[in-house]
Order: C-alpha cells, then structure tokens, then sequence
C-alpha cells in the first residue's frame, strides 16, 4: 500500500494543504504544535474512517471552520485507489472510496491496512480493558469484514438486554421469555468472536514476543494473555447463573465484552513495574506484531504511521527498532519527530529512500 498525495482542508489545524509522497520513508519535522502528528491522523483517518487521537468527529474540523475534508491517492497493487472523507456540523460523516459513497464506514475497513505507533497507545496499558478488547478487534477486523459485523450486533444487544434489565427494574416487573431471546443471540455470536479471539491470540502471542525480544535485546521476558469469562462456562450459562445479579445491577455482567489481555513483564503486570521505557517498548513490539500479522495474511503491505516514538528510548532500542524497519518486510514509513538531527540519523541508518517534510 502507498499513500501517493494528502490533501487536507479545515481539519485541526490545516486550512488547506497538500502533500506528495514519493519515497519509502517520509520524515515529518519540526517544533510542538505545527501540526506533524495531524498530518499522520488524517492518513489514518482515510483508512479508518476516524482519528486514531479524538473520535468526536466536530473536533476535528478547524477551528471557525464548519467542514473539513480529507483526500488520499492510494496505490494498492498496481490499482489507484482514491479515498475521500468529509464531515460537515449538522450532517452525516461521508466516507467515498473511487467515488462510491459507503453505506456504512465498517465496509471500509481493510480497505486501507494501516498500523499506527504512538505515544497514546500507552492507554493500552494505563486504561480499562475496553481500550485493550478495541485493539484486538482492530487488527482481527481489518481482514475478517465478519468477526467486525459479529462485534458490532453484539455491542447493539448488550445495549438491548442492559434496556430491558432497567425496565423491569423501573417498573417493578419481570419477563424471562424477553430476556431469554437477547441470551440466545448472546451465546451465539459471543461464543463466535470468543473463538476468534483464541485463534488470533494463539498466532499473535509468538509474534509478540519475538518482536519484544529483537526491541529489548532479549533481555527481558514478557507476557500477553487473553483472559475471558468464557474460558471456562459457555456463555449461555454464565448469563443464566448471575441473572440476579443483573437484574439487580441493572446490566449485563457477563460475557465477551468483559474480556481483556493480561499484559505482563517478568510474571508482573507491565503497568505497575515495567519502566517507561519497557512501556514503550512493549507497546512498539505489540504493534510491530500487529504490522506482521497483517502483512501475513491479507493482501497489501500495511503503511506504517510512527509518531514520535524515538523519545525516552536509549540508543540499543533504537538501534533495535532500525533494524527490524530495515527489513524488505516494511512498506512505505511515516515518522514525525521534533528533531530533525535525531531523525536524519536514524533514517541514513535504513537502507530506503527518505524524503524530509519541514512543517
């Protein structure tokens, strides 16, 4: 996949601007606030359909502004692909590949392999675990359009079954023919992703890990676990066991949408004794696991977004991380770095062809 030209109008802080991508590795450089990390939302935006750093979608227009509008002329083996999202207040969200409006934004998904490294990915250690089950679900969807469509009706019914559970309880009544309709339906698409969820993590963990190991020098051990209630009982049978206890919470206790991953290092959760710099790293090879998975099984080497990951990373860490980008496995690069000394240094390291972006 390669990102051929960005145009931006009204969004963040572009009123309007253009960009030309020729070469492997894109350097975008330059002080706090010019905008480096907006240009690299707006190409992840184009394959998502969203930003990666704010979803509400009003936020992202310019400010005195009341639209923007995102272009990006994509080549996907040896096909032009031209993607256009706009956003006006008071409308709907318009997402066109090669002109054609999508019905709906999911439908895109995988259109566009993308994989984003950046400082806000340490929510994926710092934050509850929806934030983790979100990105499990981001790298299964984009090349199973099923497993995505399965996520999305489930989330709907949990939201159904938690409705009904406030009803009874408002109204002081009770249904259990009603509520055993949306169980149904639970078990059957909750017992369906649960088994994705294995399957990926089952193929991923390994990549992880030896990904960690080329990062930290094989030094360190570290742990990712997928950890479910329904490990142990199907799910139409942990819904029926704590009944009561929904009923008196008032929402849906169990199930998929309780799952996490365990993320460790040394036996010991990551988040209370790994470093900053062992934060980061993880979450680099977590990451870089994401970009090799992809790549192993759809079509189209995914693009490779890093935002400003170079900081609070010792020079054999980065050393590391140049030497895993320098394998023929990468695509086209985008870095955004506020040191453009440190940047060069690094990129006359690779072995690519490397363009500087001075914003």
């Amino acid at each position: 996949m390669h990102l051929n030209r960005l145009s931006l109008i009204n969004y963040k802080n572009f009123e309007t601007r253009e960009f030309r991508f020729d070469t492997k590795i894109n350097c975008l450089v330059g002080p706090n606030g010019v905008g480096k990390t907006n240009v690299l939302d707006a190409i992840y935006h184009l394959a998502f359909g969203k930003s990666y750093f704010n979803p509400i979608t009003t936020q992202n227009i310019r400010h005195g502004a009341d639209y923007f509008v995102l272009e990006g002329a994509f080549e996907k083996e040896g096909r032009d692909e031209m993607i256009v999202c706009s956003f006006k207040k008071g409308a709907k969200k318009v997402l066109k590949r090669n002109g054609k409006v999508y019905e709906r934004i999911s439908e895109h998904i995988g259109q566009v392999p993308l994989v984003i490294i950046s400082p806000a990915d340490r929510d994926l250690i710092l934050e509850g675990s929806e934030t983790r089950r979100k990105f499990m679900d981001g790298v299964i969807s984009q090349g199973d359009k099923t497993y995505l469509q399965d996520v999305i009706s489930y989330q709907k019914l949990v939201s159904q079954r938690n409705a009904l559970l406030k009803y009874f309880a408002a109204n002081r009544t009770f249904d259990s023919t009603s509520l055993e309709v949306y169980d149904l339906q639970l078990h059957e698409l909750g017992s369906r992703i649960h088994e994705k969820r294995i399957d990926f993590m089952q193929a991923f963990s390994p990549i992880f890990s030896e990904q960690y190991k080329a990062i930290s020098g094989g030094d360190e051990t570290v742990r990712l676990r997928y950890n479910s209630q329904l490990h142990g009982s199907p799910l139409l049978q942990l819904l029926r066991e704590h009944l009561e206890k929904d009923r008196i919470l008032q929402y849906t206790s169990q199930g998929i949408h309780k799952d996490d991953l365990d993320m460790e290092i040394g036996e010991h959760p990551i988040k209370k004794f790994g470093s900053q710099g062992q934060q980061k790293s993880f979450l680099i090879a977590l990451k870089f696991a994401q970009f090799q998975f992809m790549k192993s099984r759809q079509s189209g080497t995914p693009i490779l977004l890093l935002d400003d990951i170079f900081d609070k990373l010792d020079e054999n860490r980065v050393a590391h991380i140049i030497s895993l980008v320098n394998q023929d496995l990468f695509g086209q690069i985008f870095i955004s770095d506020t040191h453009a000394d440190r940047t060069e240094n690094i990129v006359k390291e690779i072995h690519q062809t490397y363009a500087f972006i001075n914003l």
